[in-house]
């Protein structure tokens, strides 16, 4: 398995992956048009961000993005792992731990205070895989949602 980054030319590619990653997160995601149009730009032009497709035998099984976070009130970084996909034929095959730990390398390479993620609720396979790798549950966020009408 390597780690191999995404360009714009993969655009479709990444964002049909992508699409499917948050479906499966939220039945319920419907892709917007900001979305669609800045999500993969915004990534690939911040020098602090790194999408990477998960490669295993030169075939596409997924990505990772991850990237270094300014703290905000104090002069330190956070590193942090913003997602791990891994379409569902090659999952339970070790491919995210692996994954896991060459992101988690390459972010404490540059010396973060910590590392950090978020696991959506009810997601017990993601929470059990960050858990085995060292991960502690430290809080819970919650989200109001904007009403529409």
């Amino acid at each position: 398995m390597i780690l191999q980054p995404v360009s714009l030319a993969d655009r479709d590619h990444f964002m049909a992956m992508a699409e499917q990653h948050f479906r499966g997160l939220n039945a319920g995601f419907v892709p917007q048009e900001d979305w669609e149009r800045y999500y993969l730009d915004n990534i690939l032009r911040n020098p602090r961000l790194f999408l990477r497709w998960i490669m295993v035998e030169g075939k596409r099984v997924g990505f990772i993005l991850f990237g270094l976070e300014d703290h905000r009130f104090l002069p330190r970084q956070t590193g942090a792992i913003y997602e791990l996909y891994v379409v569902p034929e090659f999952r339970r095959k070790g491919v995210a731990r692996t994954c896991a730990h060459q992101a988690i390398a390459e972010l404490q390479a540059q010396s973060p205070s910590k590392v950090q993620l978020e696991v959506m609720e009810g997601n017990q396979g993601a929470a059990a895989l960050w858990k085995s790798l060292g991960f502690e549950k430290v809080s819970e966020r919650f989200v109001l949602r904007r009403t529409v009408g």
